[in-house]
């Protein structure tokens, strides 16, 4: 068969195609391997770092009035070359203008749709082996400030994990310890006995430490920027020192107007709560003594849901009993006796509460309600409980009172918003003992002798004298069993065990 011109033509047309579709077809997928190398640099959590020096980040500052372009010019004029990384949450309105360096980097903290994951992570920008924390509105005036701090540190090496400058101002730096207990829910300052060594800092300073040790914490750039950095060092047991070397404030105040003022406290209290919240922080004990709640009240709903297995949600996230939550409780129960004993309401400490009182003098810190037992003949005594049978009640203080719905029981609730609560166990004699209508599936919930009640013996409890069983030792280990105050354990044992190496 013989082919004509035009058939070979055509042939040889298909071939060529066929050869640069193939040529077209390598060349992507190397393009896209290389993509993947970009954005997966290597299995290791961090990239490692690629030469010696210091990197500085400025993270805190105010998008509608800052100094960040100054700074960073004033880091540039000291040394051309150093590397600056500005980070921000979003795009940082109005526009900051900054120098078009390659060592200069906007960062957006915030991923975006349309972006790969490595965009917003800082760390994927940092090549020197060191960070230096910079705020707003910082005056370089010598290019010895950072390498007299690197020098400082190394010299510090295995004493400290960072390094502080303070930036003058108005208020001095301040040396403090910070005791964070995850468990409890709290953070609490205190002076620190050094003025140099310490776990946080109060005030203005320049922070140098390790960029592997600072982007190995969980939330490394979360703002308020100190207060976070602080919290995770000192969970990890960190410490920081003060330095001779400091550095001037370009500008005092930073902000120029009453109104950019006000508008930069908010911020900072947004900031300070959602932090807490993020941490778990719902306790801050200050330096000078005073107390901080970043948890629940009367007008919000307590810090857990409902509870399953007796076992509350908090108990498997390894924390006990939030001190909102206890400290409502406790304001519950004294309000609650109070309310009992004026109307002659015979009571006593029952359960969980009693053991809480007998171990602790408080509630058990992973209890979760109060507990009350009252005799069933003493309800008409007092108005509210009497009249709960027609609807819960609402009285002047805010609680609620109500028939509680599981059973022949009443129940007293913080507030109709938080339903953290005591409840009120009628009980009545039958043949010496003293029993009840309505038992809950719980090993402490039997009868019991009424002597145990013949005469009730006053009992400190949660900051106040409550009445108890007289020989609670014996009333407590009928219910929980021999040994049960010397030997703490969570409620139901099968789902989660209490850890008594802590």
């Amino acid at each position: 068969m013989r082919i004509t011109f035009c058939q070979g033509v055509l042939a040889l047309a298909i071939v060529i195609n066929l050869l640069i579709l193939y040529y077209v077809s390598r060349l992507q997928q190397r393009m896209l391997h290389r993509h993947r190398d970009h954005v997966q640099p290597s299995s290791r959590l961090l990239p490692v770092p690629q030469r010696p020096g210091v990197t500085v980040i400025i993270r805190e500052f105010e998008d509608f009035e800052n100094y960040v372009p100054d700074v960073v010019q004033a880091f540039l004029k000291q040394k051309p070359e150093q590397p600056v990384m500005v980070a921000a949450d979003t795009l940082p309105y109005p526009p900051l203008v900054l120098p078009d360096a390659p060592n200069v980097q906007l960062v957006i903290l915030k991923p975006a749709p349309d972006q790969p994951a490595h965009v917003s992570r800082p760390d994927m920008y940092v090549k020197t082996e060191y960070v230096a924390l910079v705020p707003d509105g910082v005056k370089v005036d010598s290019t010895r400030q950072l390498d007299r701090m690197l020098e400082e540190f190394k010299a510090n090496q295995g004493r400290v994990q960072m390094v502080a400058a303070p930036v003058q101002s108005l208020a001095p730096l301040q040396c403090l310890n910070l005791k964070v207990s995850l468990r409890k829910w709290t953070a609490e300052y205190s002076v620190a006995p050094s003025t140099r060594l310490c776990t946080a800092l109060k005030g203005d300073a320049v922070i140098l430490l390790r960029t592997k040790d600072l982007f190995n914490l969980s939330t490394p750039l979360a703002k308020p920027l100190l207060t976070s950095l602080f919290i995770q060092t000192s969970l990890r047991g960190w410490t920081v020192r003060i330095l001779d070397v400091s550095f001037s404030s370009a500008h005092q105040p930073l902000l120029s107007s009453s109104h950019n003022q006000w508008k930069a406290e908010n911020r900072a209290k947004a900031s300070r709560l959602q932090l807490f919240r993020d941490f778990g922080i719902k306790r801050v004990l200050l330096e000078d003594g005073k107390q901080q709640w970043f948890g629940c009240s009367k007008e919000t709903p307590r810090c857990f849901g409902t509870v399953h297995d007796d076992t509350p949600e908090y108990l498997y996230q390894n924390r006990w009993t939030p001190p909102c939550c206890l400290q409502a409780l406790r304001e519950t129960a004294k309000y609650v006796i109070n309310i009992l004993e004026t109307s002659g309401v015979r009571y006593w400490l029952e359960g969980g509460t009693l053991l809480g009182a007998a171990r602790h003098q408080d509630i058990i810190p992973w209890d979760y309600d109060v507990d009350l037992g009252i005799y069933l003949e003493d309800i008409p005594n007092c108005d509210l409980l009497r009249n709960v049978e027609s609807g819960s009640i609402v009285d002047e203080k805010g609680f609620v009172w109500e028939k509680a719905i599981e059973g022949d029981f009443y129940r007293v609730q913080y507030s109709e918003h938080n339903h953290l609560h005591v409840d009120l166990w009628p009980f009545y004699p039958k043949n010496g003992l003293m029993t009840k209508d309505t038992w809950m599936d719980h090993r402490q919930d039997v009868e019991f002798p009424e002597h145990f009640l013949k005469p009730l013996l006053p009992l400190p409890f949660a900051g106040f004298t409550a009445l108890a069983p007289n020989n609670f030792r014996s009333f407590l280990e009928l219910k929980f069993g021999a040994g049960v105050i010397e030997n703490p354990e969570y409620p139901n044992p099968a789902r989660k065990k209490l850890d008594k190496g802590k």
